[in-house]
């Protein structure tokens, strides 16, 4: 059985190999991830994961595991910024502030599809102005949902998590063994 991974994200595919994983195959879907209109924060996640799976072509011998990441701040979906004016709204918006970043996952395996999603609200402390242009001088904002990467120098930005740290970076870890187990994918133990 072979692990194809609906994701260009370097991020996964680290998180990934936390269980041992290294997948055979990435495969990057290309969909419209436009929100709908009126469409929310959770939902949107769910739809863009489910959308993502189905987009990526799989033989009878393939799992794909596809993810999308969201962040919210109350009803309002923050993607990619576009552009650094668009970042440093987004990050002003949530400066001092509680968001939440939910996660979706799917995966694929014949004509069947497992999904999760984990929402984790995160604060971001008050960001100075010197925070701030510092941040996105370095551009590591470029391609994050909010735009912004716990896992880079804007975890110095967040003094307070409830939920998955995993989740927050690309991929819950625990979700992601348990749908990729569901779908008969060898997550522990010989895959040869």
């Amino acid at each position: 059985m072979k692990l194809i991974l609906g994701s260009g994200s370097p991020r996964r595919k680290e998180l990934l190999a936390q269980l041992g994983l290294v997948p055979d195959e990435i495969r990057s879907p290309d969909i419209d991830e436009d929100p709908q209109k009126a469409e929310l924060p959770r939902p949107y996640c769910a739809r863009m994961a489910r959308e993502k799976v189905l987009a990526v072509p799989r033989a009878a011998d393939e799992v794909v595991l596809c993810a999308d990441t969201t962040v919210a701040l109350g009803r309002r979906i923050m993607g990619k910024p576009a552009d650094e004016k668009e970042c440093a709204a987004f990050l002003l918006a949530m400066s001092g502030r509680r968001h939440r970043v939910i996660t979706a996952v799917a995966v694929a395996h014949g004509d069947r599809v497992w999904e999760a999603d984990v929402v984790t609200t995160v604060k971001m402390k008050r960001l100075s102005d010197d925070e701030l242009n510092s941040y996105l001088a370095s551009g590591d904002w470029r391609g994050k949902a909010g735009g912004y990467g716990i896992q880079g120098p804007a975890g110095a930005f967040i003094p307070w998590i409830q939920g998955s740290y995993s989740a927050v970076m690309g991929l819950p870890v625990a979700e992601t063994a348990n749908l990729l187990l569901a779908a008969g994918y060898p997550v522990y133990g010989d895959r040869a």
